[in-house]
């Protein structure tokens, strides 16, 4: 009876809490659903696309910073990290990425480890396997404050 009402009680609070936890697919948040598609699957092939992060000149970047890409396919993005500072990849919708981004000023050390999003340390790699269910155009943004707002920032478009 009391493991129960433990598991009950867990149930509970964690309905309790989802709703706190953000909006749906926001990155760094709960994950009912999210804006680019969903999350791949290993087993499956996947289209690899390199994606290099670092800073230049007064400016952050991705290498590329466009993409285009076909609706239902599956992509391995192979994130590189070039530079000498944190960087992350976020992929959302513009808005999403601008909203969160602004969360991320009120809390700079949050770190992302989601489906849809990576932080990568320098001179480190990692990867996000991921599959467009949904036409249109997205985002990849680093949300470290700072960085987006020096241009790290690219588009996919989903055709």
């Amino acid at each position: 009876m009391q493991k129960v009402a433990i598991g009950v009680s867990l149930i509970v609070l964690a309905a309790l809490i989802s709703p706190l936890a953000g909006a749906p697919g926001a990155p760094g948040h709960g994950h009912a659903n999210f804006s680019a598609g969903e999350p791949g699957d290993r087993r499956r092939p996947a289209q690899v696309v390199q994606v290099i992060m670092r800073e230049g000149v007064g400016k952050m970047m991705f290498i590329p910073d466009r993409l285009e890409i076909k609706k239902g396919d599956q992509v391995r993005f192979m994130l590189r990290n070039d530079g000498l500072l944190d960087h992350e990849f976020v992929l959302a919708t513009t808005e999403e990425n601008v909203k969160h981004a602004e969360e991320m000023k009120k809390n700079p050390d949050m770190e992302h480890d989601d489906p849809n999003a990576r932080r990568v340390a320098p001179k480190r790699m990692t990867e996000i396997i991921w599959r467009f269910t949904k036409a249109g155009q997205f985002e990849f943004g680093c949300l470290i404050p700072g960085h987006r707002e020096a241009g790290m920032t690219g588009i996919i478009i989903v055709k």
